[in-house]
């Protein structure tokens, strides 16, 4: 009877000591559940209608286009600018670019003072990289960044300043960065001034690699972000901004075609996908990799109308038009997405993007930020398909007043299914219902006047309250 006492009180302390110490033991297996891997393509000036999952039958893009099948498409994405620099701020931040004072291009410091642009994103702008680095990820921000550190402007911020562990970028911005030299086309037999305006602002190593080799080297320093990620023990979020398919456009000798800008452009994105479906083949084929990352790819606005069209949207870079601003949108997870989703319903934008890596990455929000965006990340992942709540604002930039005897806007609001566009002065409203209408052929101002008093009222509101760091004169000069 002793033994039996002895052994139940060891059997009921032992039950006692292991639900004392179960939470204990239920938090060690959630910390052995690794957070998911971060990879973000945001292609430089690709438009709506420039890939092949996306309906271009020109265009040779298999290995995006696989990756779209095997993951979910989102068909009504848009950016929060149709022009690069302003683009990529609300990538970054989550919040609207006029917030920041970058509503166009970043150029010279004369030309970003005329058109009342910031020279650089100020570092004390909410940063997706910096909350993620505090939750513990290795950050990398590869490619293009123009958001500061370019032409004349030396004293702008190094990339590193806004929550990246490393970065390697081109001519738009400052440390280790690629410069470019050109064989043919636009600037034979060298380099151009941009790169040697680059070169002489120092501040961080300098590579020179011929144009075409750029989204190669891009990617192959993306694979190596990726295995210092793995050497620190931690999960990354990587940015892969590539330049291409932005002119100059140089691709590989044996893709160059008859030289005409058409051949060129199929030369160049035709290479930019095959760069990345090396980089996709690397994950897919890496245990550790393949089945806890996820991959978000879009592009910063529409295409360069040089170049190619938004077809079926209307305008394309600069305009404020669906060519202009809505954008392919593709994202990839294997078990976590479900194959050949589409989704036609939820409206998501680039400003929701940062609080959608956040949530997944299990991170906070910056306190004291007031976030533009929306947590889409059930839209994102394909769990459901929510109706935004949220109106989404543009202002055209400053410089691009409209071409071809054709006004682009100055303000446009995107509220439901209904898209307004109007001047600052109350004039040119167009009224749209782009889901009905995705070309905007058919302006309702005269059919559904209540629809444009509602949007008009919100839209000058928002446009009169909002905390832009712009000079609203500027819109009234029509600058060239």
């Amino acid at each position: 009877m002793k033994r039996q006492a002895s052994i139940t009180m060891l059997l009921v302390l032992t039950f006692f000591l292991g639900c004392k110490g179960g939470f204990e033991i239920k938090k060690d297996k959630e910390e052995e559940i690794p957070k998911p891997n971060i990879l973000f393509v945001f292609i430089d000036d690709m438009g709506y209608g420039d890939l092949g999952i996306y309906g271009n039958e020109e265009v040779i893009t298999p290995n995006i286009d696989k990756l779209a099948r095997e993951g979910l498409r989102v068909k009504q994405f848009y950016v929060n600018s149709p022009i690069c620099s302003p683009s990529r701020v609300a990538v970054t931040t989550g919040q609207f670019p006029s917030r920041w004072g970058i509503t166009s291009y970043i150029a010279d410091s004369k030309r970003n003072r005329n058109r009342g642009i910031k020279d650089y994103l100020d570092t004390k702008a909410p940063s997706v990289a910096r909350q993620l680095k505090q939750a513990g990820y290795y950050t990398a921000h590869i490619g293009k960044w123009h958001m500061g550190g370019g032409r004349d402007i030396a004293d702008a911020p190094l990339i590193t300043e806004y929550g990246f562990d490393e970065s390697v970028t081109q001519f738009e911005g400052l440390g280790e960065r690629y410069l470019a030299t050109y064989e043919t086309f636009d600037f034979p037999g060298g380099t151009r001034g941009l790169e040697k305006q680059s070169a002489a602002l120092g501040r961080g190593e300098v590579h020179w690699e011929k144009r075409e080799n750029f989204t190669k080297v891009f990617v192959d320093r993306t694979i190596k972000a990726m295995d210092n990620a793995e050497n620190e023990g931690k999960p990354f979020y990587i940015n892969l901004w590539p330049d291409d398919i932005h002119t100059p456009l140089e691709p590989p000798k044996a893709l160059r075609g008859d030289l005409s800008t058409k051949a060129r452009f199929l030369g160049v994105i035709q290479e930019m996908d095959s760069q990345m479906g090396r980089l996709f083949s690397y994950i897919k084929n890496n245990p550790k990799l393949a089945s806890n990352t996820l991959i978000v790819l879009s592009s910063d606005n529409g295409p360069d109308e040089k170049v190619n069209d938004a077809l079926p949207l209307r305008g394309a870079k600069v305009w404020t038009y669906e060519g202009g601003i809505k954008e392919p949108f593709i994202a990839w997870w294997p078990g976590k997405i479900p194959q050949g989703k589409i989704n036609n319903k939820t409206v998501v934008a680039a400003v929701d993007l940062p609080l959608v890596f956040m949530d997944i990455a299990g991170a906070n929000l910056q306190p004291g930020v007031e976030y533009d965006g929306v947590n889409m990340t059930d839209a994102v992942l394909g769990i459901k398909e929510p109706i935004r709540d949220k109106s989404l604002f543009w202002i055209r930039p400053p410089d691009r007043p409209g071409y071809h005897g054709i006004d682009n806007p100055d303000l446009v609001i995107r509220k439901g299914d209904y898209k307004l566009l109007m001047n600052i002065d109350g004039s040119d409203l167009q009224l749209f219902n782009v889901v009905e209408d995705e070309g905007e052929n058919n302006n309702l101002v005269a059919t559904n006047t209540e629809k444009v008093e509602e949007l008009k009222k919100e839209l000058i509101n928002w446009y009169e309250n909002y905390p832009h760091q712009i000079e609203k004169s500027i819109y009234s000069k029509n600058l060239p």
